[in-house]
């Protein structure tokens, strides 16, 4: 069992927690942010663009990232070092620590590059902790176009990973501990298959496993910038289907996840971090991952459910969900902790009750809004929309985490000076979808 524990950071942070070693970071930028917008405008030399960039909390902004939270949440994976580092080292990708975001062209929302084997290659893969395989384009028989050209926010070429150019590179046998795919070998010899099948739309990337480098950067305020190499297990993903092929991760994910196979677990086992790992985000929408991250020594936290285990996946235990100065009764529920979803989802029943609680507490008048996914919205323009009520999450060992940004407000000049609920329920009822914001 892979040990780690969900720590809450009052930036909007989560902290996945697990020994001793070094951290790796990079800085998170958000793909609707004014950073993003500029680049974007930089690469396609159209400064009409500035216009028709969402703006922030508007209507078609959350509209956006709700149409890829409700993608996110059909979606089921069933993926069937050697170097010793000082404790105060800090650790991050050789390309340096910046990750990316680049609108609906990309539909995930968290990217970084990274270098693979040797001579070193760069991919720019998606961060995903809801999977545990690293995978990129490889040996292609169905992968995304590559070129730069077919995306108006790259400013250099995607790349083709090939094992047998890479002097670092070893096939994974058949026989190999890691291989969950010996039943479709012919021989134990044979390089081992994966098939990382995502149900919705029909997504997935399917190949075998190589055994590569991967390079990291390393520095420490007592030593200089020095480079490390890890060896990490990597998918040759040969074919990809469904969203992979239409602008999600057209260069590869980075599992973050607790499968052995990921890159936080290999990392750790290699003794180079503690297993663990945050990501947090400030205000601006931007913020950085780091592995090996286990937060400061005050730092709320709650264990992650046995559950995760049968999928693979962070799930918490909610025991109580507190509105104003009250908890509802029988509000418990297990939550999934996606990295990749922008909305918290609850479960139908604990929904319907918040929404009910809310709403009393809220004296403003409540409105409809037409075409909206928003259902309860209500009139901001009155003093008493200001008086929103507080809401918390209760976890075990009567741990709190205070939720932030429950409401969002659009302005007049959109659909009127509004102000709505931003939870949405579950079309699943034993779970629900937990994104900690600040």
């Amino acid at each position: 069992m892979v040990n780690r524990v969900a720590i809450f950071m009052l930036l909007g942070c989560l902290l996945l927690d697990g020994s001793d070693a070094v951290s790796f970071s990079s800085k998170l930028v958000h793909r609707f942010s004014d950073e993003a917008k500029e680049r974007w405008i930089s690469k396609s030399g159209n400064v009409s663009v500035a216009d028709s960039w969402p703006k922030k909390n508007s209507v078609e902004y959350l509209e956006l990232l709700l149409s890829n939270d409700w993608k996110r949440q059909n979606t089921r994976v069933k993926l069937q070092s050697n170097n010793n580092s000082s404790r105060n080292q800090l650790l991050f990708p050789s390309e340096g620590s910046q990750t990316h975001f680049f609108g609906n062209q990309f539909y995930w929302l968290h990217y970084t590059w990274i270098d693979i084997g040797t001579p070193n290659v760069s991919f720019l893969v998606a961060l995903d902790a809801g999977s545990n395989l690293l995978w990129v384009p490889c040996q292609c028989i169905q992968c995304a176009p590559l070129s730069a050209s077919y995306y108006t926010s790259l400013d250099r070429n995607l790349s083709e990973y090939d094992p047998s150019s890479s002097s670092s590179s070893k096939n994974v046998s058949c026989s190999h501990h890691l291989c969950k795919s010996r039943s479709s070998c012919k021989s134990l010899k044979d390089p081992c298959p994966y098939i990382a099948d995502y149900s919705t739309e029909d997504t997935s990337s399917s190949g075998y496993l190589v055994d590569d480098i991967l390079h990291l950067a390393s520095f420490s305020k007592h030593a200089p910038q020095s480079s490390v190499q890890s060896s990490v297990i990597i998918g040759c993903g040969r074919k990809q289907t469904g969203s992979y092929l239409d602008g999600a991760a057209p260069d590869g994910v980075m599992g973050l996840g607790l499968g052995d196979v990921s890159v936080p677990s290999l990392l750790a086992k290699a003794g180079l971090i503690q297993n663990s790992f945050s990501i947090c985000f400030d205000e601006n929408d931007s913020g950085s991952v780091f592995f090996g991250d286990q937060g400061p020594a005050t730092q709320q936290s709650t264990s992650f459910l046995p559950i995760g285990e049968k999928y693979d996946a962070y799930f918490v235990g909610v025991e109580s969900y507190c509105i104003g100065n009250s908890c509802l009764t029988q509000s418990g529920f297990q939550a999934l902790v996606d990295s990749g979803a922008s909305f918290t989802f609850l479960p139908t029943e604990i929904y319907a009750e918040v929404v009910v609680k809310f709403d009393k507490l809220v004296s403003s008048k409540r409105i409809s809004l037409q075409g909206n996914s928003w259902k309860y919205c209500y009139n901001a323009s009155s003093e008493e929309m200001l008086k929103v009520p507080d809401m918390r999450l209760i976890f075990s060992k009567n741990q709190s985490f205070v939720v932030r940004n429950h409401i969002f407000s659009f302005p007049e000049n959109e659909v009127g000076d509004h102000a709505c609920f931003s939870y949405f329920t579950l079309e699943y009822n034993f779970t629900g979808i937990l994104i900690l914001q600040k």
